[in-house]
């Protein structure tokens, strides 16, 4: 009963929710020193909060890949106690919501609370993050469902692609290899590693709150430092930055089937880069994904290459690139790389016309406001601006900035960022006219 509430509240706020980008953030500090933002809003009695500690999977050390994603997929398989069952049973009793989740870059903490069970469900947030107990019977589960992910990704022609281009573009850095580590290591990690890692992980010197919803600034200070108090004060030193490998070419990687999966990239724009915006509407022109875009129309719209292709940026913490992607029929792979490296250099050489500039502004301020749609999305929205270093003006200034962009500026950025010759391009398949390896 207490679960089909939470859900019934949750897709209320979400329809209730005006098409604006309108929200009203306070900054605060807990007792305990943790700078936390939220945006109060008490028509509806409950609070989505949104916690990131900034490291992630980056920080497993050598011979331990995988440690920091299988340690976050244990912080709900018991605590304090309870087992996984006991764990999910409280949880659902209380009308909450725990979700964890990894990336190289971060250690991602979601939770929804009905205001009537906050410090209930507050501790049990409290246990998962601070007491997991790492038992034997559920790390062998759990492993055993990130082997099987392995298992699947090796036969995954996106998932080899995609691995393939890191380890092409970031050699022997962290980024090199997935976030969920290796058959081979994550076979081998230890319940010593499970620990080792909960300690680089989770340290209040990384850690970054957000909360959206029906909760005052003492009272979210006061949760935060009960939730988050008892972690250590430091993690584990951050990894250096990246640097990215990447020379043009080709590189292909056999793969039985009637087509062939494409990823290719160079070195991209840091997400505090001041041309940082200039080049997001730059790259959503050339590849953005949607019909009209460049190569959407090169690929698919006059010749029926590929269903889709995209290109977008990768703006990561210890590295950044432009990447895309597409599919098509073996037969017409090449043809379709060549397409791309010519778009690629007519957008560097000329820019965008008018028109296209005109309309991708449109696209991009319109949809702008959609992305508030519900009190857990702004938490999402408001927690990784903080991981950006942005300011809350942020929300209300952001349509104002891409409005600023010039012409001129697109031709500066297009220049300076695309590099038609460097692209290095992954083929997953058995393409007509192409020689494995590379």
């Amino acid at each position: 009963m207490m679960k089909r509430l939470f859900f019934a509240l949750a897709a209320a706020v979400t329809l209730a929710l005006p098409a604006r980008a309108a929200v009203e953030i306070t900054e605060l500090t807990s007792p305990g020193g943790i700078d936390a933002w939220l945006a109060e809003d008490h028509s509806l009695p409950f609070t989505a909060i949104e916690i990131r500690f900034r490291g992630g999977a980056a920080l497993d050390p050598d011979g331990a890949e995988g440690a920091v994603h299988l340690m976050t997929a244990l912080l709900e398989e018991g605590s304090n106690g309870m087992d996984a069952q006991g764990f999910a049973a409280t949880l659902e009793g209380l009308g909450a919501r725990l979700d964890f989740d990894s990336s190289h870059d971060t250690v991602a903490v979601s939770a929804r609370f009905l205001t009537e069970n906050r410090g209930e469900s507050a501790e049990l947030l409290r246990a998962a993050l601070t007491e997991p107990s790492f038992a034997p019977v559920a790390v062998e589960r759990v492993r055993g469902q990130v082997l099987s992910g392995l298992r699947s990704d090796a036969r995954d022609p996106n998932a080899i692609a995609s691995r393939r281009f890191a380890e092409l573009a970031f050699g022997d850095h962290p980024y090199a290899t997935p976030a969920e580590g290796t058959m081979e290591s994550v076979a081998d990690l230890s319940r010593d590693d499970l620990i080792a890692a909960h300690e680089a992980a989770l340290a209040r010197d990384r850690v970054y709150v957000s909360a959206v919803g029906d909760i005052t600034p003492d009272a979210l200070g006061a949760l935060i430092d009960s939730v988050l108090g008892e972690l250590p004060t430091t993690g584990a030193p951050m990894p250096e930055p990246a640097d990215i490998g990447l020379t043009g070419g080709l590189t292909v990687v056999p793969f039985e089937g009637p087509q062939s999966v494409v990823t290719f990239g160079h070195k991209g724009i840091a997400r505090d880069d001041p041309d940082f915006m200039t080049a997001y509407l730059m790259i959503e022109v050339l590849g953005g994904g949607r019909f009209g875009t460049r190569l959407m129309h090169d690929l698919r719209e006059e010749r029926g290459l590929t269903y889709g292709v995209r290109s977008y940026l990768v703006p990561r913490d210890l590295a950044s690139t432009i990447r895309g992607g597409f599919s098509s029929r073996n037969e017409y792979v090449a043809q379709a790389i060549g397409l791309v490296r010519e778009e690629w250099a007519r957008m560097a050489e000329e820019g965008l016309t008018e028109q296209e500039l005109d309309e991708v502004k449109t696209y991009m301020t319109g949809a702008y406001p959609l992305r508030f749609d519900g009190n857990a999305q702004i938490a999402r929205i408001m927690v990784g601006m903080q991981l950006d270093d942005m300011p809350v003006s942020y929300i209300e200034e952001r349509n104002d900035m891409v409005r600023d962009v010039t012409l001129d500026d697109i031709r500066r950025v297009a220049q300076r960022l695309l590099d038609p010759e460097g692209l290095h391009f992954v083929v997953v398949g058995q393409p007509e006219g192409m020689e494995p390896g590379g």
